[in-house]
């Protein structure tokens, strides 16, 4: 079984949108796949895992950087549970493949070659984190041949609003390194850019990267929780 674990959000068109992805990633497995969440919303992961039987389940955190969340509080639900064999897979991270959805993202919201870009990530206090957004950014240069600085919602430094306004002197376009609609995604809409893409939401290379994440871990049992 696939534990797809996600942030957790009060906005209910991104409970949607995680939702949704469970959906695509069902249709592309025989595994049974069930949501959770980290944080604000139910079920927990704790929850989840207990109700699971018959399956060895392996949790996918839906995370694009490996903060509190991913590093602290899914293990410690994952070994709250009585699911003893449950084994942790890697979060999303930096992949390639999300990296090239948010290009995707940001050229249907209208971004054009000379626009100054601005990576919109949630933020975290975990230096680790942090160097995981940054090395999104770069992946994101490399694909528009233009630099990208990181601006961030919440607990790091520059915020959106400041890194947009570091970029003024011409055309901002921000690329969403968000998963799903929300409270982030509202402030990073209020930030001032002319254009500001879409989070990365239900694509086939993110169900994707949900199954190539699950099969890994379970070549991998040494990541067990």
């Amino acid at each position: 079984m696939i534990v797809l674990a996600a942030h957790g959000t009060r906005d209910p068109h991104g409970a949607r949108v995680v939702e949704e992805l469970a959906e695509l990633v069902r249709a592309e497995t025989p595994v049974p796949v069930r949501v959770a969440y980290a944080d604000v919303r139910q079920p927990d992961v704790t929850t989840v895992l207990d109700s699971v039987r018959g399956h060895q389940a392996v949790v996918v955190p839906a995370f694009l950087a490996a903060g509190y969340h991913v590093r602290t509080d899914i293990p410690a639900q994952m070994a709250a549970s009585k699911h003893r064999d449950a084994l942790l897979a890697d979060p999303f991270g930096p992949a390639p493949e999300l990296v090239g959805v948010m290009r995707d993202r940001l050229a249907r919201a209208g971004y054009r070659e000379g626009d100054a870009v601005v990576l919109a990530a949630a933020g975290s206090s975990d230096p680790r984190a942090l160097a995981e957004v940054r090395c999104a950014a770069g992946q994101l240069a490399d694909l528009l041949g233009t630099p990208v600085r990181a601006g961030y919602v919440a607990t790091a430094r520059p915020t959106i609003a400041e890194a947009v306004a570091q970029a003024r002197g011409r055309r901002v376009a921000v690329a969403s390194w968000l998963l799903a609609p929300g409270l982030f995604q509202r402030k990073v809409l209020q930030a001032g850019a002319d254009v500001v893409a879409d989070p990365l939401g239900v694509h086939p290379d993110v169900a994707g990267l949900v199954l190539a994440r699950y099969r890994r871990a379970r070549r991998e049992p040494a990541v067990a929780a």
